[in-house]
C-alpha cells in the first residue's frame, strides 16, 4: 500500500503562530499588570475604588458622654450602650412576610406597613431607638433583609427624680436639652470617631478594616451636691407637700464657707429616665428660675440697714402701739399690740408696724442699697439655663407705701437660691462667697465682704432669737443644736392683685449658730388649711432637713459652754 506523505509545514508559518501566541500572552500579562499592578486610568486604583464603593463603608464610632457625679463621686448621669435598629425601606418593602419582624417589635403588622409606606422611596428609617442589646440581637437574628443595627449610647440617671431638676436630661440623639446636661453640653459631649468595614451582598458587616479616627469620650463633671443630702431634702419636701397640700415647693442648702450648693430639690417631680407626660411645669428647676416676693425674710436685711445707720441698735426701743400704722391709704397691722419692744424683738415677732417705723426713719435708699449689695436683682452666674436674676425696683418716684413695703419684702422678687446665697454672708462672718453648682476647687475664689463681721454676728444673734420661745420660728428648732433664721409669709399675686386666700411660706435658716456652716431656704407654695404661714408650713421642714444634714455631715452637737460663751460675746442682744 502506497503511503501518502504529509506536506511539510513551512517554517515561517510555525514562527508566525509562535509569535502570535507570545503576543497574546504578552497582551494578557500586560492586561493583568494593568489591572492589578500599574496605576493607570482604568488600573488598580480605579478597580479598587470601584470595589470599595460597592463593599467598603465608613461608620461612625459613637462617643461616650462624660459622667456627671456628686461631690463624693456617686454617679448622677451615665451613658449605657444600646443598639438602634434601622431599615432600608426600599429593601424591606419587597419582603413578603413581615409578621415575624412585627411580632418581635411588639408592633401591629398594619402599623409597620404604614410606617414603611410613609418612607417609601427612601433608603433610611429608624425602626426602634435605644434597645437593650440582647433584645436588639434577637430581632437581628431573624435575618430580615434590609434590617440593620447600630451601636449608640443612652443616658441613664441612677438617682432618677431626686436630681432630675438639677442634672436635666438629653434628647434621643444624646445632646443636652435641659439642666446641667445643657449648660455643660460641650464639656460632656465627646467627639465621634470613624471606622471602615466591608459589607456583604446583604449589607451585613463581614470584616472591620480599621479605625480612621478614634472616638474621644466627653469630660466628666463633678457637682457640688451631696447625694445623701439630696435624698434627705427630697424625702422631706415630699413629706411637706403631703402634709400641707401645697402646689409646689423648693428646698436649697448651701455651704456658707464655700458657696457650694449641697442640695437643691423641687416639687412637682419627674423621672428623667421616663419623661412620658412630664410638662414644663414639672421639669423646670424652681430654685433657680421661679421668682417670688420674699416677704418677711427680707426684714433681716432691713435690720442690717438699721444697725449700719448707727441710729439703731438691737436694744433700741420702738413703740408699736396700738398695733397698727397707717401709711398713705393703707393700714398695716400686727397680729396684736406688742407695745414698746426692742428692735431685736421687732424681728423676733416679725412686727409689720415696727419694721414700718424703722423704714420710715431710714428711708428706702439705704434699705435698697443693702438689698443690692447682697446680690438681689443680679444674676448669680451659675450658668444654669433659665436662671432668673430677680427684680430690685429702682424707680424715680416712690409712693409712701412702696418705700415701706420694700422693707418687709414686697415690691421685689428673688429666687430661692438668691435668698439662700444672701443669708450665707451672715453665716460666713460677713463675707459673701460666689455660689457654685460644681465641686469647689481646693483654692476658693475670693469672696466679697458685704457687712462688717461684728454687725453680721449681731444679726445672727437676732436670727437665733427668732427660734426662741417668743419668736415666729419655734418649730424650726433642732434638738442638740442652736439654730437661727427668719420666717416669711406673702400673699400670692393674681390677675386682680394680691389674693387673700393664697400664700407662699418661707423659711431662711442657719445651722448651727455656734459655728455656722449651712444655710437652708424652704419655700412652700400655696399651703392649704390654717397652717399656711412660714412658721407653721416651712419652719418644721427646715428643722428636719437641718437635723439630718448635721447628722450626715458629722457635725457635733453644741456644747452648753459654747452656747453660753457665744451669748456672752454678743453685747446688745438681751435674753
Amino acid at each position: 500500500m502506497k503511503r501518502v506523505r504529509q506536506p511539510a509545514v513551512a517554517p515561517w508559518r510555525f514562527y508566525l503562530v509562535a509569535i502570535a501566541l507570545l503576543a497574546l500572552l504578552a497582551l494578557l500579562v500586560g492586561r493583568v499588570l494593568s489591572l492589578q499592578v500599574l496605576d493607570t486610568d482604568r488600573g488598580r486604583s480605579f478597580l479598587q475604588s470601584q470595589g470599595d464603593s460597592r463593599a467598603v463603608r465608613t461608620a461612625e464610632i459613637p462617643a461616650y458622654r462624660g459622667v456627671i457625679s456628686d461631690r463624693r463621686g456617686e454617679p448622677l448621669a451615665v451613658s449605657t450602650p444600646v443598639i438602634s435598629l434601622w431599615v432600608d425601606p426600599t429593601i424591606l418593602a419587597n419582603v413578603e412576610d413581615l409578621t415575624p419582624l412585627a411580632a418581635a417589635l411588639d408592633m401591629p403588622l398594619a402599623a409597620l406597613r404604614e410606617r414603611l409606606d410613609r418612607y417609601a422611596g427612601r433608603r433610611f428609617m429608624y425602626l426602634e431607638r435605644h434597645l437593650v442589646p440582647a433584645a436588639a440581637r434577637e430581632i437581628l437574628a431573624l435575618r430580615v433583609p434590609g434590617v440593620f443595627g447600630e451601636r449608640e449610647y443612652q443616658r441613664y440617671y441612677p438617682a432618677g427624680e431626686v436630681v432630675g431638676h438639677l442634672v436635666g436630661f438629653t434628647n434621643v440623639d444624646g445632646s443636652g436639652i435641659t439642666g446641667l446636661e445643657l449648660a455643660y453640653d460641650d464639656w460632656l459631649r465627646g467627639t465621634p470617631g470613624k471606622k471602615q468595614y466591608i459589607k456583604d451582598l446583604h449589607g451585613d458587616a463581614v470584616r472591620d478594616i480599621g479605625v480612621l479616627e478614634p472616638a474621644r469620650p466627653g469630660k466628666d463633671l463633678q457637682l457640688s451636691i451631696d447625694l445623701r443630702l439630696q435624698y434627705l431634702h427630697h424625702q422631706e419636701l415630699q413629706r411637706a407637700m403631703a402634709l400641707t397640700g401645697a402646689a409646689s415647693g423648693t428646698i436649697v442648702t448651701l455651704d456658707s464657707r464655700t458657696g457650694e450648693v449641697l442640695a437643691m430639690v423641687n416639687h412637682p417631680v419627674y423621672n428623667p429616665n421616663s419623661r412620658n407626660g412630664a410638662s414644663g411645669d414639672m421639669t423646670r428647676n424652681r430654685a433657680l428660675t421661679d421668682m417670688f416676693e420674699p416677704g418677711s425674710t427680707m426684714k433681716t436685711f432691713t435690720l442690717l440697714a438699721a444697725l449700719e445707720s448707727g441710729r439703731f441698735s438691737t436694744e433700741t426701743l420702738i413703740d408699736t402701739s396700738p398695733g397698727r400704722i397707717r401709711v398713705g391709704r393703707k393700714t398695716l397691722l400686727d397680729p396684736r399690740n406688742y407695745g414698746e419692744i426692742t428692735v431685736s424683738r421687732v424681728i423676733e415677732k416679725s412686727s409689720q408696724v415696727g419694721v414700718t417705723m424703722i423704714a420710715q426713719d431710714l428711708g428706702h435708699e439705704p434699705i435698697r442699697e443693702v438689698f443690692g449689695r447682697f446680690g438681689f436683682g443680679q444674676s448669680l452666674g451659675t450658668g444654669f439655663p433659665g436662671e432668673s436674676s430677680g427684680q430690685l425696683p429702682n424707680r424715680r418716684r416712690w409712693s409712701e407705701i412702696e418705700k415701706v413695703t420694700l422693707a418687709f419684702g414686697y415690691g421685689l422678687t428673688a429666687t430661692p437660691l438668691q435668698l439662700a446665697h444672701a443669708y450665707t454672708a451672715f453665716a460666713n462672718d460677713g463675707v459673701l462667697q460666689p455660689v457654685t453648682l460644681l465641686a469647689a476647687p481646693e483654692t476658693l475664689l475670693p469672696g466679697k465682704r458685704v457687712v462688717q463681721s461684728d454687725i453680721a454676728r449681731e444679726v445672727l444673734a437676732v436670727l437665733q432669737r427668732v427660734t426662741g420661745e417668743h419668736g415666729t420660728a419655734r418649730r424650726a428648732r433642732v434638738p442638740g443644736y442652736e439654730v437661727g433664721g427668719k420666717t416669711g409669709t406673702v400673699h400670692k399675686v393674681g390677675p386682680g392683685g394680691y389674693q387673700d386666700n393664697k400664700y407662699i411660706a418661707f423659711y431662711a435658716g442657719v445651722a448651727p449658730i455656734v459655728d455656722p456652716r449651712f444655710v437652708t431656704v424652704v419655700v412652700i407654695n400655696e399651703p392649704q388649711g390654717e397652717s399656711y404661714g412660714g412658721g407653721a408650713a416651712a419652719a418644721p421642714v427646715f428643722a428636719r432637713v437641718a437635723e439630718g444634714t448635721l447628722r450626715l455631715l458629722n457635725v457635733a452637737p453644741d456644747e452648753p459652754e459654747a452656747v453660753a460663751a457665744l451669748a456672752s460675746t454678743r453685747p446688745g442682744v438681751s435674753g
